[in-house]
């Protein structure tokens, strides 16, 4: 089994872009504003709360791989019958997503949340919270994400594990970052704000990535 090319201009840009929109996508305050308030309810210290949220974020991402294991097979069923055909798959399905994307940042409506997090926790057990806040994320795979498997289908199992990492790397970075900031207090950052231009920025972002793969097919 190779290992993926990394100075393939393709999956490097597959990969970048995996990471940033990760990032944005844990912009929305449903991925740290619930670790903040239940921490603050159960009165838990920064390292319990960020690693609540370090642990929502892992499973958020488990469940996006087992959504994209699928949508990939599928794809590549597809692929057998129809030649050359999973590139412009991959191109349609971005360019389909950011499209939507835009569409709701241009009525003003925030993208579509997955899942619906706590925003308060009684006084019920710090198990019970914990296990709730990690539970919301890991029923709802990111579905922004799953049409970049598509993207480095061409480019072997190594490079979907590759994009998973990335994945990742951003949904973590971005819910330990907004849930730290938030948790200090540092209120002037206003960071619920940056939901109103993720999905304008994401959507951007998916169909440049779909104009690339289908110019520049695996």
């Amino acid at each position: 089994m190779a290992l993926p090319n990394l100075a393939d201009p393709v999956l490097v840009s597959l990969l970048a872009g995996g990471a940033g929109a990760a990032f944005l996508h844990a912009a929305l305050p449903t991925h740290w504003l619930p670790f903040v308030l239940v921490g603050r309810a159960q009165g838990w210290g920064g390292a319990r709360t960020l690693t609540t949220a370090a642990a929502a974020g892992g499973a958020h991402i488990a469940t996006t791989a087992a959504a994209g294991a699928v949508v990939l097979a599928a794809g590549l069923m597809l692929n057998q019958w129809i030649s050359g055909l999973l590139p412009w798959l991959a191109g349609a399905a971005l360019f389909a997503f950011g499209l939507y994307y835009l569409t709701k940042a241009a009525r003003g409506t925030a993208p579509a949340r997955n899942g619906s997090l706590p925003l308060a926790a009684g006084p019920g057990s710090n198990r019970a919270a914990t296990l709730g806040l990690i539970g919301a994320l890991a029923v709802s795979p990111g579905e922004a994400l799953l049409p970049l498997y598509l993207g480095a289908a061409g480019h072997g199992p190594w490079a979907f594990a590759a994009l998973t990492l990335a994945f990742l790397i951003g949904t973590l970075g971005g819910m330990l970052i907004f849930t730290g900031v938030a948790r200090a207090g540092v209120s002037a950052f206003r960071l619920e704000r940056l939901a109103r231009y993720e999905g304008a920025i994401l959507g951007l972002a998916l169909i440049a990535l779909a104009v690339f793969v289908v110019i520049n097919p695996a």
